[in-house]
């Protein structure tokens, strides 16, 4: 005697529950909204770049920390006279304050590349100290910003 097993067919189809799906997206939203980094630098020195011929540009733009150096911006498109020193928002005073910045940057990533973006009228004597404090805080991976250099400057007009 042979027996067949027959397949019973449901007449109801299983659906997927989405009573909690607001609740996941929300929690996403706000997870990508927490972790997103969308501040930029308020810029309080004039650091109009020198042009250069050979560029390498950097992929990896969270290993990069910004030393901005020149004259201190003024209202109406002025300048002052001082060359000044500008880490993150902060204008540092006193020189030694960058070995302790950076040296704590570098603990905390210690991938870390310094770019200086220096005016081209900066005081040679400011920027040679600031690669001191670097140096003493062991921040040796440095680049120095430019612009490309223009056409009619490469061809000497």
């Amino acid at each position: 005697m042979s027996q067949h097993f027959e397949k019973k067919s449901a007449d109801t189809e299983q659906e997927i529950p989405t009573s909690s799906l607001p609740d996941i997206i929300f929690m996403l939203l706000i997870f990508f909204m927490v972790t997103t980094v969308l501040r930029e630098t308020n810029i309080k020195v004039r650091t109009k770049l020198p042009e250069a011929e050979a560029l390498t540009k950097i992929e990896q733009k969270r290993l990069i920390s910004y030393i901005y150096i020149g004259p201190e911006k003024q209202g109406g498109g002025q300048v002052g006279d001082r060359t000044l020193i500008q880490i993150d928002d902060a204008l540092i005073e006193a020189k030694n304050n960058i070995r302790t910045i950076m040296s704590s940057k570098k603990q905390e990533q210690p991938q870390l590349i310094v770019s200086l973006k220096v005016d081209q009228q900066s005081q040679m004597g400011v920027v040679n100290d600031v690669q001191m404090e670097l140096r003493e805080a062991n921040a040796l991976r440095i680049n120095y910003a430019n612009t490309p250099e223009t056409k009619a400057a490469a061809r000497g007009m």
